[in-house]
Parts: structure tokens; sequence; C-alpha cells
């Protein structure tokens, strides 16, 4: 009777011990997904790995940073600022083309404002987490090349911010207190990124019917 009674017990502190943790991950499940919610980037692939094609996608970063900044200022949420940039894909196409131009390029040029998969990735004192994100992607030629990628809103990589700091700290209010500190201090948080991983690949591994999850 002793030995049933504490099975009952260890159940009881186990299963309380699994919704204490299950409660902590669907708040920062939350969180995670606001995150990344609260995001525009922007995305340049090259179209090969050559030292020439590298050269004209950094090219096309710095002309489209510098000529897109008025395009951007003013918004106050992700949605706004890729409803900019959709409405003026034409205009940032240009530019883009333009560059190429004057650098005796011929390529191709494909402009879009799409949802996709970024790694996760540090920028000054942040880290933003692996996810899908709004994007604006500037694919030049194949687009099999190595990429540029940043954060458009909150501005983190246009001309007239000085750092990240100071674009956080003029766009308050996009992350709550909790969220800042996932992106400042996300190594407290690698046994809830780990399960929320797990949790995308069981996810994605049912959608496209595949019966290996790891």
């Amino acid at each position: 009777m002793k030995n049933k009674g504490r099975q009952i017990e260890l159940s009881v502190i186990i299963g309380m011990a699994l919704a204490v943790f299950c409660a902590g991950f669907c708040d920062f499940a939350e969180e995670y997904r606001d995150i990344t919610g609260s995001v525009f980037r922007l995305h340049i692939p090259a179209n090969s790995d050559s030292m020439a094609d590298q050269y004209i996608k950094l090219k096309v970063r710095d002309a489209v940073l510098e000529e897109t900044a008025d395009i951007f200022s003013g918004n106050l949420s992700a949605e706004e600022a890729a409803a900019a940039a959709e409405n003026d894909l034409d205009r940032i196409k240009g530019i883009a083309e333009r560059v190429l131009r004057e650098n005796n390029c011929r390529l191709p040029v494909k402009c879009e404002v799409t949802e996709m998969f970024f790694d996760d990735r540090a920028y000054g004192s942040i880290n933003m987490p692996a996810g899908k994100y709004l994007a604006l992607r500037i694919s030049i030629g194949s687009g099999e090349g190595k990429n540029w990628w940043c954060v458009m809103f909150p501005p983190l990589c246009l001309p007239a911010v000085s750092s990240v700091d100071e674009a956080l700290e003029e766009y308050d209010g996009v992350f709550t207190e909790e969220e800042l500190d996932i992106l400042h201090d996300p190594e407290n948080y690698e046994c809830k990124f780990y399960f929320l991983e797990l949790f995308r690949k069981v996810k994605d591994s049912i959608s496209n019917g595949d019966d290996t999850v790891l």
C-alpha cells in the first residue's frame, strides 16, 4: 500500500511539473510568434558565389537601403512595412536593375514580398530567432549564390540607424519586455527553443506526409 501511495504521489508531482512546463512553454511559443510577426526582413540572394556576383549583390544592397529609407519611415508595424514594400516593388526593382546596368550586368531581377524561413541571426546586442518572417526578397539572376539579409522593421539595417539599441528605443513598444529578454538573452531559452524547433519539424513532417521526424 505504501508503494502504491508513493507511486500515486510521484505521478501527481510529475503531472504538476508537466503542467507547469507546458504552461510556460505555451507562453514562450506565443511570445516567439509575436516576435516573428513583428519583424519585416530584407533578403538578397546573389546569382552565384563568384566575386563579381557577390560584389553586385552588395552594391544592390547599398542602393536599396539608401534609396528606400523614405518607403519605410513612419511605419508602425511589420504589416505596414510589408504593405509599403509591396506598393513600391516596381521602384525597388528599378533600383536593383539600375545598379546592375551601371556595373555592366544584364542579369534579371525578381522582387517580391513573401513569407520565408530564416536561420537565427545576431544583430548587435540581440539575436533574432530562426523562423518564418515576412520579407522583401530581391533575387538576382538564379538567386543561388550566398545571400545577405537584415531587418527592415524595426529598422536595424537602415543607414540612418546608428545602433540596434537606438532603433529598439525609437520603436519602443514593438516588443514587450519578455520578448526583449528572449532577443537579448536567447541562451536562457535554449531548452524551449529546442522543443519549439522539434514541434516545427513534427508539424512540417505531418504536412509533408513524411514519417521521418528527426
